[in-house]
């Protein structure tokens, strides 16, 4: 009767797991993954929108404690961020989940009860480090190196101590966040390393038994994250973990990302993982604030914005890191839904209140060129593993299915949408079919039926992008169609594998010119031409084509031009004639995504005439940097 009872037993506590895992989500498995792979979430902002009014419920729509969700679907890590003091000299906090070591310590406790271990990630600012900015705290603003390393040991000795008393388990250590070159005010590559020592040394005293991680971003430049790797192992810095953002909009290729670390872990022996990595389910804004992902961007989609999507995102991301023994992945904020929902002033006040925005009006006295202008709600609510209501999606059960799968029949999750361009002069015609994403994210073309469309009017009326929509396997298929005018430039946005009809000629010993890939950066396709250099004066080359057999004619030349920190620059478009330049046109570079087209109209060109088209570009600052791409080279009559 005994045995009875248990084996009873053990199948009533096994029911609500096997409800669990019947799930539409397509999950294949990553096998022999260790035990110990770290499946983590950054949760810094739950206690702000707790105290908003935010409730969370389970897959069976059960209102739970969002920590038990997270650890029944998988989920064994929990990040938190640490910011000094985050609060104005009233007491307002500055948003953004206002998370000091009090906020560390109440999620760190909860994270415990619930069988996960806690990374703790010191920003050593008051507000948000990433790579743009790495503010000094302002209680350490104004020390000499010496006086703040001295005081970011016994700050980071401190902040442990509490944990440990908490009764925290603190699984690992994170010093600094996103540190491209740069940690708490310091630029210099010594000093960095003199703070990052001093927090080591307070977490080998206070917490011997945990990992020691720095982290980094946008390890699409991997020859950077290299530099600092060797920068680090030339200091002799004690730490265990290289840990990076990966957020596959702007980071370039998982491919790539494989390469940069596990180069790193054979090279220098240390752990590697991804700290930071999200993906959108919806395009959809729910608090009436901006997302950082929405409509349009030049952003990769490798993934369609569905709850499959995100989830296959993530499964890609563990497969990755797994692949080249890498240690964990965690997801960025994902429970950082929606605060109020009734209004943008609902919301404002509740954000405002209780920091349950990215960042309040208060933050401005700190933060006055970022958070002093364009403070508000979540920027990243539509990549959360909630909705707007706090019901757990799907997706999230992700975490726990990794390990044995869920190899369901594939299905159709979304559809590509089509692009195609014809000159102005050729016939339109719409393809017969489309590709559906499905489940796994491969594709499979599918019949489509097209809305009705005048196709033979966009050849009449110029340059111009139009949409045509119709129905694939019952979803809204559509295609943009760009009519473009006859460009006599071959490989006009580098997107082709062969470069060689474009010639550069470096000038001043320019350190990267290169054809580089990354959408973000670039003005159409995912290619473009890359020119950098950290020597003042560095920047000095000629990029040109040669054009065969041009016919007699007038034509206008244009080419874009992006980039920053030029300081003292000299930058033009030409068209040689025969050897000789006869035409250019002043171009500038301001800012990153702020692109300048110079036009060159009314070249004469006569029958037998040798055409050069090209870009001339000197730059007198220090890390000047910039892109090219889209020339064009068009007939005017």
């Amino acid at each position: 009767m005994r045995n009875l009872m248990m084996l009873l037993l053990a199948l009533v506590l096994l029911l609500p797991c096997a409800a669990q895992a019947e799930t539409g989500l397509y999950v294949e498995a990553v096998e022999n993954l260790p035990e110990d792979f770290i499946l983590g979430m950054d949760v810094s902002s739950v206690l702000a929108l707790e105290a908003s009014g935010v409730k969370y419920y389970d897959h069976e729509g059960n209102e739970s404690d969002l920590f038990a969700i997270l650890a029944a679907n998988g989920i064994n890590y929990i990040r938190v961020r640490v910011w000094n003091d985050p609060f104005d000299e009233q007491g307002n906090g500055y948003g953004g989940g206002n998370c000091d070591i009090n906020t560390a310590i109440a999620i760190g406790r909860r994270a415990t009860a619930h069988g996960m271990k806690l990374l703790v990630d010191f920003h050593y600012s008051d507000f948000w480090a990433d790579p743009s900015k790495q503010m000094v705290p302002k209680t350490w603003e104004g020390m000499k190196i010496a006086a703040k390393a001295d005081a970011l040991y016994a700050y980071t000795q401190e902040c442990l101590m509490q944990l440990r008393q908490a009764g925290v388990d603190v699984g690992m250590v994170q010093l600094g966040n996103e540190t491209n070159g740069r940690l708490c005010g310091e630029k210099i590559w010594m000093n960095i390393y003199k703070l990052m020592n001093a927090g080591s040394r307070a977490v080998r005293e206070v917490y011997p038994e945990a990992l020691i991680a720095v982290h980094f971003a946008n390890p699409e430049s991997g020859d950077n994250y290299l530099s600092w790797a060797g920068k680090l192992d030339y200091y002799k810095l004690d730490y265990d973990v290289f840990a990076t953002s990966y957020y596959p909009y702007w980071h370039g290729t998982l491919d790539n990302l494989k390469k940069v670390l596990g180069t790193i872990s054979q090279t220098y022996g240390k752990k590697v993982m991804v700290a930071e990595t999200s993906y959108a389910w919806t395009l959809e804004d729910t608090d009436f604030s901006g997302n950082s992902v929405g409509e349009g961007g030049a952003y990769e989609k490798p993934y369609p914005f569905t709850v499959q999507g995100q989830a296959n995102e993530v499964a890609d991301v563990i497969r990755a890191m797994h692949e080249i023994g890498g240690i964990g992945v965690f997801y960025w904020e994902g429970a950082w839904i929606t605060a109020g929902g009734g209004s943008w002033e609902e919301n404002h006040a509740l954000w405002e209140k209780y920091g349950s925005g990215w960042a309040s009006s208060y933050a401005g006295a700190y933060d006055p060129d970022d958070a002093g202008k364009y403070y508000g709600g979540s920027a990243c609510d539509n990549q959360a593993m909630f909705d707007a209501g706090g019901h757990a999606l799907e997706s999230l059960k992700v975490f726990r299915l990794i390990r044995e799968g869920n190899e369901i029949p594939l299905t159709a999750d979304a559809l590509d949408e089509t692009l195609l361009t014809f000159d102005l002069k050729e016939t339109v015609t719409l393809p017969e079919t489309v590709n559906a994403v499905m489940s796994d994210n491969s594709r499979t073309a599918i019949p489509v039926v097209w809305e009705a469309a005048d196709l033979a009017a966009m050849n009449q009326h110029g340059p111009a992008v139009y949409t045509v929509t119709g129905e694939a396997g019952g979803m809204e298929a559509v295609c943009r169609i760009a009519m473009v005018e006859y460009n006599y430039l071959r490989n006009y946005s580098f997107e082709e594998a062969d470069t060689s009809m474009w010639r550069a000629e470096n000038l001043s010993g320019t350190e990267q010119l290169y054809v580089e890939e990354k959408k973000a950066d670039s003005l159409t396709g995912v290619m473009h031409y890359h020119f950098y250099s950290t020597r003042a004066n560095g920047v000095e080359f000629t990029l040109e084509q040669d054009v065969q057999s041009l016919p007699a004619g007038t034509y206008r030349y244009e080419i874009a031009i992006q980039g920053g920190d030029g300081g003292e620059t000299e930058i033009y478009s030409y068209v040689k004639i025969n050897g000789e330049i006869r035409y250019t046109q002043p171009a500038k570079i301001t800012s990153w995504n702020s692109w300048d087209i110079p036009v060159i109209g009314g070249i004469e060109v006569s029958q037998g005439d040798q055409v050069t088209a090209g870009v001339y570009v000197r730059c007198g600052g220090a890390g000047a940097w910039g892109k090219i791409d889209d020339a064009r080279l068009n007939r005017e009559k």
